[in-house]
């Protein structure tokens, strides 16, 4: 049964833990079509995100990687022992990156214990709706930029790992996969 916002049972709807699609789930690589209107059930699916994102653990979620092919990133880098720091961007675009480039060692949710080093720009601008639907924009350099770059690749049909020289890439995915038939041994 669809979640009504009016029905007083669904009201305080509970969220929910959402499976997050592993590579190679074709799924992964296919461009996110924009939200049209930030309603009550967008905002149940980035209720379940923060529950699965957190769950999970991590620090930021694409919906797509939730199976729902739609432009919704949410991010939390508050550390533990910090209360939550939740943000929400729904269609998110960049609109500017710095010349300047910065290097961190990046993991995603969807490729499970593999780690590597990609380079992206320092700093970047984002346009975006909040979860109430009103537009906003937000310069973002550190992590912050790392982790909105990331996540925007997913709603382009893009991984980490194609940030990797293809020797690098394919070096890292190798490994990855029989680290997989390992555990899975």
């Amino acid at each position: 049964m669809p979640f009504d916002p009016f029905a007083p049972k669904d009201y305080v709807r509970a969220m929910a833990l959402r499976p997050i699609l592993v590579l190679p789930e074709p799924l992964l690589r296919k461009v996110s079509d924009p939200v049209p209107e930030v309603d009550a059930a967008v905002r149940a699916l980035v209720d379940d995100m923060f529950e699965t994102m957190y769950e999970a653990p991590g620090i930021g979620l694409a919906a797509i990687q939730i199976g729902v092919p739609k432009r919704i990133v949410t991010i939390d880098l508050a550390r533990k022992e910090e209360p939550p720091a939740r943000q929400v961007f729904i269609n998110p675009e960049i609109v500017w990156a710095s010349e300047d480039l910065s290097s961190y060692e990046e993991g995603c949710l969807s490729i499970p214990s593999l780690y590597e080093e990609v380079e992206r720009p320092a700093r970047i601008r984002v346009r975006y709706r909040d979860v109430d639907g009103k537009p906003q924009e937000i310069e973002a350099d550190g992590l912050l930029a790392t982790c909105l770059q990331h996540e925007i690749d997913h709603l382009e049909g893009k991984l980490f790992v194609d940030r990797l020289s293809r020797l690098k890439r394919e070096r890292a995915l190798k490994r990855w996969q029989k680290a997989r038939r390992e555990n899975d041994a």
